[in-house]
């Protein structure tokens, strides 16, 4: 329990012995003595067990403050409200009781004559209030002076974090919008997949009706011929019996008319040599031919018809502006851009696609036609290249191409060679020797070599592609259709 006393005004103090109280005072080390004005016993009596003792009184006199009817002196009022006025700092107001009970505190302290125990318990409680009084006045210091760069240190620590946040927030903005592509990848997969079985099917369907119909006709054939065979043997048969019969009717004549057409009779008999029947071989359905290997016939033919093609596009790394056939072996330009997600896989400033396999061995080739695309380039590009910005910057690409109005040669990240090209070049054909290191480029319609490059490769290759233009687009020709040309 603390008691706290207001200043008291002179001609309300009656000069009596202070009567003692049981608790000491945390400030002073004295012991309370309650004042004989009833008007300044503002805090006289207040108990509390839970909460620290300024605290206690802090509350009480916040409260009665705010109690218009309570009746405080004057002294009381005008002393407390004048500075709550300049302040609603619990603490400034602690600090104010502090300095206005140390008044009071002197002149009843002076009164007594306090041990030497007291005396020190009072020097420790000034002290600890000096110290106290320090660190509200630096707080507040600090408060006031530094508010503004504590403000803008922590901004600069948060800009790391916002940085981070829009990372994130720009990342779960792509997931979503690959999720989304996703499922209309699988989605148009799925249908690619159900059209072209649709036409295996039909293929397979087709190829059935016409073995089906080869049986009917060679059926139909042999049994015309037996049938032709069974009738010719007919006749001959009826022939033969007739003359039979009219032999065994003139043996049961009379003796004398038998004996007188004998001889014309054995004549009859002698003349009388139909043919033996042919064997019959020869008119039995071949089944071996419509049933021997028929699975692996089946599919030789339908691999005959079909197009093959070497090389097929990636569209995981196709540029928005680039728009894929359906078969994947057609690439065009469109002004128009797609919404696509931004996978590192992706081209993002040039109009270029990758091939959907890599090659790290052998000899491959590919002819691709260009037409009167007059914005392409073709060669191939390391798995490890850079695909975002400014790709030819860095090395990794080897490609010929007809851009700025001229072929030229190009070896990332080197400028680029003029080609001594002079007919305008409708078709390309690429071939990568990845164990020698050499990439050629020749025109597969006239056999004639346009440029090549040397390279120790160490890593894969990618069949690499560029559109300019929306003239014509660039076709990967199948491997049949390019060796048909080659030999013609």
């Amino acid at each position: 329990m603390i008691i706290i006393m207001a200043q008291e005004s002179p001609r309300n103090i009656v000069q009596t012995k202070p009567k003692k109280v049981e608790n000491d005072c945390l400030l002073c080390g004295r012991e309370f003595y309650p004042s004989k004005c009833n008007k300044h016993r503002l805090f006289h009596g207040h108990k509390s067990e839970n909460k620290a003792d300024h605290a206690v009184v802090l509350e009480e006199l916040v409260g009665k403050l705010q109690d218009t009817t309570l009746a405080i002196c004057s002294i009381c009022r005008t002393l407390l409200l004048r500075y709550d006025r300049v302040s609603k700092d619990a603490e400034r107001i602690k600090w104010l009781i502090k300095d206005t009970w140390r008044k009071v505190r002197e002149k009843r302290c002076a009164e007594s004559t306090p041990s030497l125990e007291v005396k020190k318990r009072r020097r420790e409680v000034m002290d600890a209030e000096a110290d106290d009084d320090d660190k509200n006045t630096a707080s507040s210091s600090l408060q006031s002076t530094d508010c503004a760069a504590a403000k803008e240190k922590l901004k600069t620590a948060l800009k790391p974090l916002q940085l981070k946040l829009r990372i994130f927030q720009e990342f779960q903005k792509t997931s979503l919008q690959t999720a989304e592509h996703i499922k209309f990848q699988a989605q148009y997969t799925e249908g690619r997949i159900k059209e072209e079985f649709v036409k295996l099917r039909q293929s397979l369907c087709n190829e059935e009706a016409a073995r089906k119909k080869a049986l009917r006709e060679e059926e139909e054939q042999k049994s015309q011929i037996l049938r032709n065979k069974i009738e010719k043997m007919s006749k001959e048969m009826y022939s033969l019996s007739a003359t039979i019969t009219a032999i065994e009717e003139e043996m049961k004549a009379e003796d004398a008319l038998f004996l007188q057409n004998y001889d014309a009779t054995l004549k009859r008999v002698s003349q009388c040599k139909p043919p033996d029947p042919e064997n019959i071989s020869g008119f039995l359905i071949n089944v071996p031919k419509h049933l021997s290997n028929l699975k692996f016939t089946v599919l030789q033919k339908m691999l005959e018809t079909a197009d093959n093609t070497s090389v097929t596009f990636d569209p995981n790394t196709a540029h928005c502006n680039l728009i894929l056939s359906d078969d994947l072996t057609s690439v065009r330009y469109s002004d128009e851009e797609q919404t696509l997600p931004e996978n590192p896989e992706r081209f993002d400033m040039f109009a270029c696609v990758l091939g959907s396999e890599g090659f790290d061995s052998g000899s491959h080739c590919w002819d691709v036609e260009v037409g009167d695309s007059t914005g392409w380039f073709l060669g191939v590009m390391t798995e490890s290249a850079q695909r975002r910005n400014k790709i030819f910057s860095r090395s990794g690409i080897w490609l010929v191409g007809h851009f700025c109005g001229e072929y030229k040669a190009h070896e990332s990240p080197q400028s680029p060679t003029p080609l001594p090209v002079k007919e305008k070049l409708q078709r390309i054909r690429v071939q990568l020797d990845w164990d020698s290191g050499t990439l050629s480029f020749s025109d597969p319609l006239t056999d004639t070599h346009i440029h090549s490059f040397t390279h120790t490769f160490t890593e894969r290759l990618f069949p690499f592609f560029g559109v300019g233009c929306d003239i014509s687009p660039l076709l990967i020709l199948p491997v049949n259709s390019s060796v048909k040309n080659n030999s013609l």
